[in-house]
């Protein structure tokens, strides 16, 4: 592939944030995108994660992009021709405490209020639901059906071949070095490979787009977290096929279309050394498989005896509030931020897309805005009681 010398954007990413951007800057009307990944497309936090998106959040802000990108994911494979692997049936969440169940009913209102119909449900919907499940020590459930999941690679590449369609170059194994700037502006992007000029730098690289970022002298907050999954064996019995999540205990689970089952907790539950993390190293362990595997045991009995067969770990992209940091850099024209806070793949085609749009028209419809990194230089804070 000749180099590309030129671009009216850059994006930064190959994962669900950047790969959106970059499918949503060409589909909308930008002339010459360029996507530059350091690796291979979907090989950072998109294509280790649970794949999940939901709507029931704590806050205004997350319930109204979590409903937008319920929306998007019902219509991607319309629009974007491909199987991206979309299953909805729910996510379940489970009260261990009078507190916790307190704040379910303060969410479900909320949401509520936004246009989620979210609602209780009694234990015997629970096991109705999920016919595996130990409900004696659960307080109360509560759950929306519209949440899901997708396959995460199916939906990267789905955005990439549509990106690709759309006219997108991607490099990838090309790793950013370095920016251009002149008068307070992004002039160009510099590379293992070479240079490009451009007047727009979308920086959607996850959990490194805080070490990306100190390449134009910003400091923006962005660290990495190691967290790990792991998956067992397929099994023929019907467990919880609707996706089950506690925040004390931590931990989420889930049995695949295929019979497998994935699980997953916060790195805080059993790292032994004091939070927080800041880490970039990908490795899994024993803390977590022993963690895990009891509370397993415990939610889901009927999973006692089966067989782990992988396990994995991936990159939180970890902001001060957990919450997305996106818009254009106040002392650098044309630097973009697009970081989900953690929620790449969750918020990732509705992101692309809200930054493109603003980028291109100076407006979108949700309020992109009130995630501007700024507010943490006032000391405001974006709370929402639903993240784990």
């Amino acid at each position: 592939m000749t180099w590309k010398r030129t671009a009216d954007a850059v994006v930064i990413g190959g994962g669900m944030m950047g790969m959106a951007t970059a499918y949503y800057l060409k589909k909308l009307g930008m002339k010459d995108v360029v996507l530059l990944e350091k690796n291979t497309v979907a090989s950072g936090a998109t294509g280790r994660c649970a794949a999940a998106f939901r709507a029931t959040w704590g806050g205004e802000l997350n319930i109204i992009l979590g409903k937008a990108c319920i929306d998007k994911y019902e219509h991607l494979e319309e629009e974007l021709g491909m199987d991206i692997g979309l299953y909805q049936n729910g996510y379940l969440f489970m009260a261990y405490s009078d507190a916790q169940l307190e704040n379910f009913k303060k969410c479900i209102a909320l949401q509520n209020s936004l246009g989620v119909p979210s609602r209780m449900l009694t234990h015997d919907d629970a096991r109705e639901l999920c016919p595996g499940i130990n409900v004696e020590d659960v307080k109360g459930f509560y759950w929306y059906k519209r949440d899901g999941h997708a396959d995460p690679m199916l939906t990267n590449f789905a955005h990439q071949e549509a990106a690709k369609r759309e006219g997108v170059v991607i490099e990838k194994f090309t790793e950013v070095t370095g920016f251009k700037m002149t008068a307070g502006a992004v002039k160009g992007v510099c590379t293992n490979k070479g240079y490009i000029d451009t007047d727009i730098v979308i920086n959607a690289a996850g959990a490194w787009s805080g070490k990306v970022a100190a390449m134009a002298g910003l400091s923006i907050p962005v660290h990495g977290e190691r967290h790990e999954i792991f998956a067992t064996e397929p099994v023929d019995f019907n467990v919880c096929p609707t996706f089950l999540m506690s925040y004390d205990p931590d931990f989420y689970m889930q049995q695949r279309p295929h019979g497998s089952i994935i699980a997953g907790c916060g790195p805080h539950r059993y790292r032994k050394e004091a939070a927080p993390f800041n880490d970039y190293e990908m490795g899994d362990s024993w803390d977590f498989l022993e963690h895990m595997t009891g509370i397993m045991n415990h939610v889901l009995p009927r999973t006692k005896g089966i067989r782990v067969v992988r396990q994995w770990s991936g990159m939180y992209d970890i902001t001060p509030d957990m919450q997305p940091v996106i818009g254009e850099a106040d002392e650098m024209k044309g630097f973009w931020m697009n970081v989900s806070g953690s929620r790449g793949f969750m918020f990732g085609p509705v992101a692309g897309e809200m930054v493109a749009e603003q980028i291109l028209f100076g407006k979108t419809e949700l309020p992109i805005e009130k995630f501007h990194w700024n507010r943490y230089a006032r000391g405001e804070y974006l709370l929402d009681t639903a993240i784990a």
